[in-house]
Order: C-alpha cells, then structure tokens, then sequence
C-alpha cells in the first residue's frame, strides 16, 4: 500500500518491540557493550526503545522517558561502543527480514542521536 506507514511496515507496536527485544539480547550479550546493563532496568528500556522507535517510525505512541542526552550522561559509551551498537540492531532488522529501505531508515532514526549517546556531564 503506497499510504502505509514505515510504522505500519514494520509491523506496528508489536514489530518493533520483537527487534527491540532480539536488539537489547544482542546487546546485553556483547561482552564490550553488556556490561553497561548489569545494573539497568532492562524491561524500562525496551519499552522505552520501543516507543522512540514507535514514534520514529509514525506510529501513535510518544517517547516521553528522559532526554536521550540526560539518559546516557552515565554511560561512558565511545564511539565504538556505538558503531557496535547500530550493527547489533542492523542484525537484529535483517533476522526479521526489515527490508533494507526500511531498516536503514530505523537506524538513521537510532543514529541521529550519536552525539548525545556519547555526551558527558563534564563537556
């Protein structure tokens, strides 16, 4: 259908959330990136991902958690750490067979916050 939503072709709510879910299992099993959840709520930040994506994609649903800049002032990510994050979630869409239109659209969307995933308190 030439009106249906990126939302709509991934395949709404309930889409997204089984590539955020595979996402977050990627990324809390990565042994440079893991470490960073052991003491995260995990489930807060899959549905929390799940709504930045949701929006993102057009759908109805609204990211309202923390500024994505305060969320991750903690988190000592490199741009490495990044690079190998946006990969774990390039997987994650080609295992549900996103096309890859499609796919790179959520990792432009995931991407455009480089900047503020790599920001800290004392810059």
């Amino acid at each position: 259908m030439a009106n249906e939503t990126l939302y709509d072709r991934l395949g709404q709510r309930e889409g997204i959330r089984t590539v955020v879910d595979d996402f977050y299992d990627r990324l809390v099993a990565d042994e440079e990136i893991g470490p960073f959840f052991e003491d995260a709520d995990v489930e807060r930040l899959r549905q929390t991902q799940t709504d930045f994506l949701c929006e993102a994609a057009g759908g109805p649903e609204t990211y309202d958690a923390a500024p994505v800049r305060e969320a991750h002032l903690h988190v000592p990510f490199t741009e490495e750490h990044v690079e190998r994050a946006i990969e774990h979630l390039s997987d994650s869409l080609d295992a549900f067979d996103v096309p890859e239109d499609d796919a790179a659209k959520v990792v432009q969307a995931v991407a455009a916050y480089e900047e503020e995933l790599l920001a800290r308190a004392d810059r």
